[in-house]
């Protein structure tokens, strides 16, 4: 069931006053495009961590493995019999470019975040209680 909130008189003048200007609505539109795309790099960052995940996980159960049995390492959709080390050096290879990718995928995100807040702050001041910006 939907509740409203009675909006005091002040409150009220507040929304119906500021009139919203090309400027205010470029803003709008420009803190809505980065909230979504903000979106999408967080969920590309999350699936890189479970990526590195797992390639730690595997990286910790090679550490058990028979040094002169050939390891199945996957390369696309195909599977290469190859020497342990070998599989060690690639492994190192693929966690130091995911850490790469997550280190990137962070600092978008972190320059995300300061341009939403830059955004948030404008608008609010502007139209106070009259816009949500949440969510």
């Amino acid at each position: 069931m939907l509740s409203r909130r009675v909006l005091s008189k002040e409150e009220e003048s507040e929304t119906t006053d500021n009139e919203v200007t090309k400027e205010d609505q470029d803003k709008i539109n420009d803190f809505s495009r980065i909230h979504n795309r903000s979106k999408l790099v967080q969920d590309e960052l999350d699936t890189k961590n479970k990526e590195k995940e797992d390639l730690e996980e595997v990286t910790t159960e090679l550490e058990l493995a028979d040094e002169d049995e050939p390891v199945q390492y996957k390369v696309g959709d195909t599977f290469y019999a190859v020497p342990l080390t070998t599989a060690q050096k690639l492994l190192e290879t693929s966690s130091s470019e995911i850490d790469e990718e997550v280190t990137k995928l962070e600092d978008q995100l972190s320059t995300m975040k300061e341009e939403m807040d830059s955004l948030k702050a404008h608008l609010y001041a502007r139209f106070g209680r009259g816009i949500n910006l949440e969510g």
